[in-house]
This record gives C-alpha cells, sequence and structure tokens, in this order.
C-alpha cells in the first residue's frame, strides 16, 4: 500500500507535483517539505504572488500552521470536530435547529466564525465553522484559518476543494496511477513520476481543444477518441509529419491542434 501526496493549482486544475509516500504513514507526512520547495520556487517565477493553501483535516497539525504563518501562506484547512470544538459552534447549531423546526425541518445552514486554541497551539487562531440541519440530523463543520473573508463565502471556497476529488479520480481511473506492482519503493515513485505527466500531457491537450467538445471530456474519453488511432509519423528534415485515415472520427480535433501551432501567413499587401 502506498499514500501519494498531490498537489493541485486550485484555480487552473494543473497538477502541480506528484510524491509517493509509505502507505502506514499520517496525511501530513512531507507536507511541509514539498510545500517549501514550492513556495521557493513559485516566488523565484513570481516575487509578488499571493498563495494560498486549502486542504482537508489530514493536513491539520500545528507544525504545517506555524509555518505558513512564517512564510506568508495563507491557510485554510479542515478541523476533525471534538468535544473542545463543539461549545464553539453549540449556540450557532441551536439557531439552525430553531429556524429548521420553524420552516417545517427545511434545510438550513449558517456559517460564523470565533476564536480557538487547541491545546498543542501556542495561541488562538480564527476558525470558520459551520452549524447545518439536514433530514438525517445536524451536521457541523469546522475549518482553521488565517483568511479574513467572510465566513460564508470563505467556507463556500473551502468546500470547492472537492474539484481536486474529480482531478485524483481521473489521475487514478483514466491513468491508472495506482498501478504501483513494483517490489522497490523507488521505482513505484518513479512510476508516479511517469503517471503525473502522462496527466499533464492529456490535461495540456484538453486545454488546446478549448472551443470543442473534447474540452470538457474526461481522460479516459479523451485517450480513446483522440489518441488510439492508428497513424504515420514521418520525420522530416525541417518538420514532422501525421497521417492520419481520413474518416478518422476525432480528425476536426487534430485539426484545430495543428492551427494552434501553424505560423501566421505574411501579406505582403
Amino acid at each position: 500500500m502506498y499514500h501519494p501526496l498531490l498537489v493541485f493549482d486550485g484555480e487552473t486544475g494543473h497538477l502541480i507535483t506528484a510524491v509517493l509516500r509509505p502507505g502506514r504513514c499520517h496525511g501530513s507526512r512531507l507536507a511541509v517539505l514539498v510545500l517549501r520547495r514550492l513556495v521557493r520556487r513559485l516566488r523565484q517565477a513570481w516575487p509578488q504572488v499571493a498563495i494560498a493553501l486549502r486542504a482537508d483535516s489530514g493536513f491539520a497539525i500545528p507544525r504545517l500552521y506555524a509555518w505558513c504563518e512564517a512564510h506568508r501562506v495563507s491557510y485554510t484547512i479542515g478541523l476533525i470536530p471534538n468535544p473542545a470544538l463543539a461549545p464553539l459552534a453549540a449556540p450557532l447549531l441551536a439557531q439552525a435547529q430553531a429556524t429548521s423546526a420553524q420552516r417545517g425541518g427545511a434545510k438550513v445552514r449558517y456559517v460564523e466564525a470565533g476564536r480557538y486554541q487547541a491545546g498543542s497551539w501556542p495561541h488562538p487562531r480564527r476558525v470558520v465553522y459551520k452549524a447545518e440541519v439536514l433530514a438525517k440530523g445536524p451536521n457541523t463543520r469546522f475549518v482553521v484559518t488565517t483568511r479574513r473573508a467572510a465566513p460564508l463565502p470563505l467556507y463556500d471556497w473551502y468546500v470547492r476543494r472537492g474539484q481536486p476529488e474529480n482531478w485524483v479520480k481521473e489521475l487514478k481511473n483514466a491513468l491508472p496511477a495506482d498501478r504501483l506492482s513494483d517490489h522497490r519503493f523507488w521505482a513505484n515513485a518513479f512510476r508516479l513520476l511517469l503517471h503525473a505527466a502522462a496527466y499533464w500531457l492529456l490535461d495540456t491537450l484538453r486545454r488546446w481543444l478549448a472551443g470543442t467538445a473534447a474540452a470538457t471530456y474526461q481522460f479516459d474519453t479523451l485517450r480513446l477518441q483522440l489518441l488510439k488511432v492508428g497513424g504515420r509519423v514521418r520525420e522530416l528534415a525541417d518538420r514532422v509529419r501525421l497521417h492520419l485515415a481520413s474518416s478518422h472520427p476525432g480528425e476536426p480535433w487534430w485539426a484545430h491542434l495543428a492551427t494552434r501551432f501553424r505560423p501566421p501567413v505574411n501579406n505582403p499587401g
């Protein structure tokens, strides 16, 4: 069993890095080391860029909070509900339950923020919490954050971290990245990098196909309809020619890709 650590850009969906870890390690293992390297590289390229970390409760460790605070990286990280956190959300949950009862059992959700200090924290931190009443019962969730946004939009922004789960699904299902069957750990770590490179290739192709139906395809569909086709490649002195059957169903997409790299025509007039 292995436990890959995957980092995606939350705005574009780009896979930034994939690191293999032993399956028995904690979810936060190597997170600070990987983040340290990524932040250094990002700031070398874009010195003024604002960097925000969004992660689930597997990364809720004081060391990660402290590192982010010391290096100007804002964070919003899930917290596992516990008896110490429950009193913080209790008044809001009672309000949600009362409102739901007034509305005949309708779903109600409120979001607020407060200060909280766990026993292992050197100082209090801002915690945004949700109190929700559903048909199956009450539901509370907590996130610790350095961001100053209003509670509701901040929590909604955090919830959108669910989108990377779809990206992980594509990496595992369309490009079987969990096929790590070598007996050696480092061989499997290299295999994971190859899967990540394949993800980048298909992700880049899909972005280049913007404006076509293929731009919304999942990777397995894109691979079958665009790449899995017989053809002939001719390498010439100054170019490479790709020959496909004229009846190939993906021909319009290849034409679309070809126009992306076609040099502009000089017009003497």
